[in-house]
Parts: structure tokens; sequence; C-alpha cells
């Protein structure tokens, strides 16, 4: 029997799976996809909002601004990029500076650094800005990350300290049963004495397997468009000023040099429904009230995630009233992965009530090898070693075969094409995986030892295959 069973493989499942990997318990994080942060967390903004928008007296507002005072220390122990670039939320009329003003208050009252620009001089800074900006909040201490990249280096760290990870595995049917949850997927029935549920869109279905109705999720659905990274054309997050419907259209570069411009929103009925849309007129229109040569025929490509967007209007993050131990981390939308780490570290330390000794010896995990980032001292000498580091096989971002063969033989580690993706960026240039796609295919059913046929853009199980002729690679 299980200490702890995690329903959900996002930011924050994954997060409440690496603190609970430091102490002498058992964990076991089950997911329906094949891979950790395909849902919400894969496909987000990117932000570490500061925490000068949420409502006083929410959860989120809580959770956002421990978390994003939590970002630095939390990135530099997983040994992932975590750069604090900045934004801006800017006016361009009379009704949205008082709109502005209040999110001014909001910095006075909780602590969060700011400045006050006028137009021009936030132009001075941002020379992209629109011309009919009249005035801009500054928000320093608002940040990036690469949001899968935080899932795979908290559970890569997990699995390496012994927590059990199931992914493609559909949990069907949960029942408490005295002092534990009997949990039933498609493959397999787990117990355990606590439930986490971080299942995003689906948190709702979950808590409705024990009897639980406390609030309904309805998807939200926000479409962003990239641009290559030769043309980022702002330095710091341009938001709009705010309005019922949200943060609005905003544009974010990101850690790796390209600019994301989204996103919209959308609710849609099918909680899978994450496909891209003619929304980029919508767009463009948004963004032009905030921005001026914006260089659209630069996008190298799009995608769309859905935001767990609950009937609460809060995050829902406690221990159900009436079904003991059944923990709701759920109606996590924005600012979810800025409040991430705080949230993990609530439900960890405050609903999880055991006393679970701290394990005597942890394992880090070991960084990525960047062969990019290193002087060219330190790539001869890694080629030196490992002449798979001399060999590129993407060539529009630069990595080599032995950078892709790292992140196939890593705990939680790659098996799909997108998988190798999300933890290298090979495709994630200019020609999008034109050229290096089918050699990744090949490379992974080497390393893993299986039959070409058998591996998938998305990972097993899904439903896009691909398995191009021998003559075509």
């Amino acid at each position: 029997m299980e200490d702890v069973i995690i329903v959900g493989a996002g930011v924050t499942g994954c997060l409440i799976a690496h603190n609970l990997s430091k102490k002498e318990c058992k964990v076991t994080v089950i997911d329906k996809n094949p891979d950790v942060a395909n849902g919400a967390s894969g496909s987000n903004s990117a932000i570490v909002h500061s925490g000068h928008d949420p409502k006083s007296g929410t959860n989120k507002c809580k959770f956002n601004l421990l978390g994003n005072r939590m970002y630095p220390d939390l990135c530099k122990e997983l040994k992932i990029a975590y750069k604090e670039i900045g934004a801006f939320v800017v006016a361009t009329s009379p009704e949205e500076e008082k709109t502005l003003d209040g999110l001014i208050q909001n910095c006075i009252d909780r602590d969060v650094p700011y400045e006050v620009l006028t137009g021009e001089e936030a132009r001075s800074e941002e020379p992209n800005l629109s011309d009919d900006v009249t005035k801009a909040l500054s928000l320093p201490s608002t940040g990036i990350v690469t949001p899968w990249e935080v899932c795979i280096a908290a559970m890569e760290e997990a699995v390496d300290n012994g927590t059990t990870l199931k992914l493609n595995e559909e949990v069907k049917a949960i029942e408490k049963k005295d002092d534990r949850f009997i949990v039933t997927t498609d493959k397999g029935v787990y117990e355990s004495k606590y439930l986490v549920d971080a299942a995003g869109v689906y948190a709702d279905k979950i808590a409705g397997m024990v009897g639980i109705e406390k609030y309904h999720i309805t998807a939200r659905r926000g479409e962003y468009y990239i641009l290559d990274h030769k043309n980022q054309f702002v330095e710091k997050i341009i938001y709009p000023v705010p309005s019922d419907k949200g943060k609005g259209v905003l544009a974010v570069p990101t850690i790796h040099g390209n600019v994301l411009l989204g996103p919209n929103a959308e609710f849609v009925e099918d909680k899978e429904d994450n496909e891209t849309t003619a929304a980029l007129p919508g767009l463009r229109k948004d963004l032009g009230k905030t921005l001026k040569n914006i260089p659209f025929q630069h996008i190298i490509h799009t995608y769309a995630g859905l935001r767990p967007t609950g009937d609460t209007h809060d995050f829902v993050i406690e221990e159900d009233d009436k079904v003991k131990n059944f923990i709701h981390v759920s109606c996590i939308e924005s600012p979810g992965l800025a409040s991430s780490p705080a949230i993990a570290k609530y439900v960890c330390e405050e609903l999880i009530k055991e006393n679970y000794p701290l394990k005597k010896e942890y394992k880090r995990r070991k960084p990525h090898i960047i062969m990019n980032e290193l002087s060219d001292d330190e790539k001869a000498e890694m080629i030196k070693k490992d002449k798979d580091y001399g060999k590129i096989i993407c060539r529009c971002e630069r990595i080599s075969l032995g950078e892709i063969k790292d992140v196939i033989h890593r705990s939680c580690g790659a098996v799909s094409i997108n998988g190798v993706k999300k933890r290298c960026r090979p495709g994630m240039g200019t020609c999008q995986g034109g050229f290096c796609e089918p050699q990744i295919l090949e490379i992974l059913a080497s390393e893993l030892g299986v039959d070409r046929s058998t591996i998938c853009k998305n990972g097993p199980g899904s439903e896009i295959f691909v398995n191009p002729a021998k003559e075509d690679l």
C-alpha cells in the first residue's frame, strides 16, 4: 500500500511528488497521458507572475505571491533555467489607467516590486510598444521558465528517489474503504492512505468518483503563436490591462529566445479539444492595441492549451470536509504555474499530516548537457569523452546525438518524438522538425530497442504515429 497516490502529472502534481520524495514515504503518480506535462502545464504562457493581479484574499493571490518568491531557489535546486525578465502592464486610455492604478495599489499592499512609467518612458525601454500606450506598470520580479522542464526535472528527481510513475494509465474508479483509497485504473489496482487530486481539467471527475461534487470544471482553450527566436522584438513580457476575461493577449519572451503571442480565451465542451483554430486575426487585432511592428511573418508554430476553469473562481486547495485524506488541488488555472511551488509545499506540510522523516540519503539530478551553452573548450572536452556530442542532429537548434541519447536514458526519459522535443528541443527551430524528426524516430527505436513502427509522435498509446518509409530518411 502506498502512503500517497497523486492523480495528475502536471506541474503541481510533479512538485508535490518531488517534495514527498525527500521523505520516507511511498508515493505513486498516475496520469492518463503518455508523458508528464501533457496538459495545461505543457501549453501555457510560461510566466512566473509577480502576484500583482489576483483578487485579494483568494488562494490565487496567496499562492502566487509565495510561489513567485520560491521559483529562483526551486530552479536552482532542479538545475533548470529561470530568468527574471520583468513585465510591463500597459494602459492606452484613461479608463485603463484607472484599472492600472488599482494594480499599483495591489503592488503596494502586497510588497510586490514595481515602478510606474509614462508611455514615453516605457517606449524608451520597449520601442515596439504602441504609440497609444500612455502609462505602464513595470513589474521587475516577473519571471519566465520552461514549464514542462519544471515538471520533467521534478519528476526525474522524484523517480530517482523512489517515486513510482504510472503514465498512459487512466483512473477508472476510486473507492474509499476504511482508512484507505482503492484506485482502479485501466491497468491495475492501487491502494493508499492519501489521495491527491491534481488532475487538471478532470479534477472534478476524479472527485466525483468518491461522491464529491463541490465544483465543476470547464475547459477554456487558449491559443498561442510562436515567433522564430531570430525575432525577439520585446525584452519584457507585455500585458494589456486585465479584464474580467483574464490577463488578455500577451507578448512573452521565452527562455530560449522565441516570443509567444497569445492567448485568446474560448470555453469548449470537449476536455480533449486542444486543436488550434483560425485565431490569428483576433490575436493580431488585440496585440495591435499594445504593440507595433509585430513580425507575424516569422511565426513558426501554433499550439493550444486547455485551462481548468472552475466555477469556484479560485483554486481549491484543501482536504475534503467529508472524505478524510482526499486532498483537492483543483481549479488550477492562471496563475497556477507561478503558484505551484507554494501549493506543493502547503499540501506536503499542512494537508498531508503524517510526520514522515526526511531521507538520510537523497539523490540530486544531473543537469542536462546543453552543448550550445558550453564554451569551445568545454565542447571539445565533451566530444573527446563521447563523440556523439559532436554529431549534430537538429541543425536549427544545434542539438547533438549525445544530448538526445541523454534525455532518452534518464529516469522519466523520452519515449516519443515530442518527448525528446520537450527535453532537449530538436524540432523546435525554424524547420519544426522537417529535417531531424525522421532521425529522432530512428534514434528512439535504436536506444529503446523497439521496432521503429511502434514509435509514436506523442507517446505510447497516442493516436499520431510517425512511421516514414525507409527511403524517406
